[in-house]
């Protein structure tokens, strides 16, 4: 079985200082998205796709306080190690208060870095959110209910599970292989449909019903969750 990797989003404006944390952390066994500015910073951290942000607080645009605050108002709470030139105490009091769970202060050391990004992510930092929406799609996933145009939705345990995983991806077309690895627990055999068969059953119950289809199917690749223009 392939290990499931920590995907991490960098929010630093010095773009020496980004390509360093991205190549080391990418060599550290880690997926890493890099955004230049606050408002892409927000973007992309909205986007639910990633495990731990690593966030300068001096950023064009929107700088890391209030990056910071609005990354707590969301739905799903990522942890945050924040990066800072500031070494005041009243800064680092700030930042934990607004909810930052490290901050540390530049200079500093790689090494030093990805023990900190390491042990916030072994502590769990957030909780994925228990209940998942997209369009009239509910997902509530300590009860294990689905619910769509406020109907209850009939499904397996697999079937929950494939939805659960393209609900908290919203958006990312999810391959195969991954949904195999993530869903069974096995390596992907390409010579089967067995994610095919199964995913088909689901749209039955999630799409066939209603007049808005969620489930699209990228061809050769795998599927994804999202609203899409009709």
């Amino acid at each position: 079985m392939s290990k499931i990797v920590a995907r991490l989003l960098v929010v630093e404006d010095d773009q020496k200082t980004a390509a360093l944390l991205k190549r080391g952390l990418t060599e550290s066994g880690f997926d890493v998205d890099v955004a230049f500015d606050g408002d892409r910073g927000l973007e992309l951290a909205r986007s639910g796709l990633h495990d731990l942000v690593i966030l300068d607080v001096m950023l064009p645009g929107r700088d890391g306080w209030s990056l910071l605050t609005e990354f707590r108002k969301a739905e799903r709470v990522v942890p945050v190690v924040v990066l800072s030139a500031v070494s005041a105490t009243k800064d680092r009091v700030r930042g934990l208060e607004l909810g930052a769970d490290d901050y540390l202060v530049k200079p500093f050391s790689f090494s030093e870095l990805l023990a900190r990004v390491r042990s916030v992510l072994r502590r769990g930092g957030a909780r994925p959110a228990d209940i998942l929406k997209v369009a009239d799609l509910e997902v509530d996933v300590t009860r294990h209910r689905a619910m769509r145009g406020g109907q209850r939705l009939d499904l397996t345990p697999r079937e929950f599970q494939l939805l659960t995983l393209l609900m908290r991806r919203v958006g990312e077309v999810i391959t195969r292989k991954t949904i195999a690895e993530e869903v069974w627990r096995m390596f992907f055999d390409p010579g089967t449909n067995m994610v095919n068969v199964h995913m088909h059953r689901l749209r039955a119950k999630v799409d066939d019903p209603f007049p808005e289809r969620l489930i699209h199917t990228e061809r050769g690749i795998g599927y994804v969750l999202e609203r899409r223009a009709s």
